[in-house]
């Protein structure tokens, strides 16, 4: 029983230990990273982003103005662009994922809810501020009166089932059809 929980205390305390040594690389990793994009940050700052030097007179310093507006255009236009380049790419990639998900015919339905809702809430819901109409349409039904016909009447008037049969019996009751039917 001993060497068993001996053995687990030894895996488990080198679990941890393992634990703590990735970590520790992890930790210095990140570190390392952290100073490498600062380092090409300032390259870049450097090479493309030369030190402001102010001129002492206005004509000069107009000048410098008209510049940077012109470099502010141009990356202004260049962000648009790359705007656009990449809403064209996302949009072409739906439509591939589109199509490629369309020949697999592996069609997902989406998980839908029943709710309960009148014509009235379904048009508010649909047209917003534009729906005026009132379509209740229980109230545009015609009233109709049930008229008593004939064969009603009759299946009223028969009450019991076996008069019926015995009236029916026999010759007289074959006379009876033939005259009734007259």
């Amino acid at each position: 029983f001993f060497p068993l929980q001996k053995k687990r205390r030894a895996a488990t305390a080198r679990r941890q230990h393992l634990k703590s040594a990735m970590l520790q690389l992890a930790v210095t990793e990140i570190e390392k990273e952290a100073a490498a994009k600062e380092v090409e940050k300032q390259n870049y700052l450097a090479e493309h982003c030369p030190p402001l030097s102010l001129p002492g007179s206005m004509q000069e310093l107009q000048e410098l103005c008209k510049k940077l507006h012109a470099k502010i255009e141009s990356v202004d236009e260049e962000r648009y662009d790359t705007e656009v380049k990449l809403q064209k790419t996302n949009k072409e990639l739906e439509d591939l994922s589109q199509k490629l998900f369309d020949l697999r015919g592996k069609f997902k339905r989406p998980p839908l809810r029943r709710v309960r809702m009148s014509a009235d809430a379904m048009l508010r819901a649909l047209l917003g501020s534009k729906h005026k109409v009132c379509m209740d349409l229980r109230a545009n039904l015609k009233q109709v009166k049930k008229e008593d016909t004939e064969k009603e009447k009759d299946l009223r008037d028969v009450g019991d089932w076996r008069k019926n049969i015995e009236e029916k019996s026999g010759m007289e009751g074959r006379k009876k059809m033939f005259e009734a039917g007259e």
